[in-house]
């Protein structure tokens, strides 16, 4: 018991004052105890107790993207911590634009505990967290989108008890969602296997690297353009917008590319009979999946979306803590 102890403080500590652009760059330790902690925190605002682990803290959050989930579960996140949420919007600063990233970076370094970002190019944030001395978490990019997998691996455990040797399947784009959830996968042992058009596949670095860890861990990391391929014995099945913020001109053409990758009742009759089924959302039904099946007995999508919350709470205790 005291090893465990040890264990978990050491971890703690490690994850004090660190950056979180991309879930590659965690241990598998490290998300089985962040992950452990969103369970903790989930629990203490069901039973309404107070943690305010945060109290006097202030997060940063900067958004050239717009949001729902993200914007409304980190502020709650940091109000039940007893902190205090900042929203910046693109209008607010002039991020690489009047002043260079590397500025920015240090000017809120000296006002606030930890800067959470939206935004397009992943090199933004990579620059902004170089220069920064204080935290920065990634709350979306056009590449990784790893808080949002942090609340769908919380889901999944919850659903399933556990999260290794379990397998998932995604369809459709090879987008930011799919990096982070092929990253995830691989830290914690569990299969997966994502169906897309060619043309649409995850970043060769990113399925490389993540096949590499999936060597340590026995996730088996695959990509088919079969979706029929993907879906057989499949314990948890996942979906995401067909074009992303920055995608609306290319809407028509994507319709016509992914429709054999919509999730629907044909599809997932090959799945595991107790299958789950996730989506970050927005959605739009009849798209990439039918009302049926997001709506039906197996979606656990506003679980999911809930999660975000604890999920997050669980990231800022451990990253921003003193």
């Amino acid at each position: 018991m005291q090893s465990i102890q040890k264990a978990e403080n050491e971890i703690e500590e490690g994850m004090k004052g660190k950056d979180f652009l991309t879930l590659s760059e965690f241990s598998t330790e490290e998300i089985q105890y962040l992950l452990k902690e969103a369970v903790e925190m989930k629990k203490l605002q069901k039973q309404g107790i107070p943690h305010e682990e945060l109290k006097g803290k202030v997060l940063g959050m900067i958004f050239e993207k717009s949001s729902t989930r993200t914007r409304i579960s980190f502020e709650i996140a940091m109000l039940q911590l007893g902190g205090h949420a900042l929203f910046l919007s693109s209008k607010d600063i002039q991020l690489g634009r009047g002043e260079t990233i590397e500025d920015t970076a240090q000017v809120l370094a000296g006002y606030l505990d930890g800067v959470m970002i939206r935004t397009f190019g992943h090199e933004t944030i990579e620059r902004f967290a170089e220069a920064s001395s204080i935290p920065v978490i990634n709350g979306l990019t056009d590449t990784h989108h790893p808080a949002q997998i942090l609340a769908d691996l919380l889901t999944i455990m919850e659903h399933k008890g556990e999260l290794s040797g379990l397998k998932a399947a995604y369809f459709g784009d090879g987008n930011n969602v799919a990096h982070s959830l092929i990253e995830g996968a691989a830290k914690v042992g569990m299969h997966f296997t994502i169906a897309c058009p060619l043309g649409y596949e995850p970043d060769e670095a990113i399925l490389s690297k993540a096949k590499e860890v999936g060597k340590e861990t026995g996730a088996v990391i695959n990509v088919t353009e079969d979706p029929f391929d993907a879906v057989k014995n499949a314990d948890v099945l996942i979906t995401d917008v067909w074009a992303s913020m920055g995608q609306e001109d290319e809407q028509e053409e994507r319709e016509g590319v992914f429709e054999p990758y919509q999730v629907n009742k044909e599809l997932c009759i090959n799945a595991n009979e107790n299958y789950i089924f996730m989506h970050c959302l927005p959605a739009y039904r009849g798209e990439e999946v039918t009302g049926d099946i997001i709506d039906g007995p197996h979606s656990v999508v506003f679980q999911e979306a809930e999660n975000r919350l604890h999920a997050q709470k669980a990231l800022l205790k451990l990253l921003l803590k003193s």
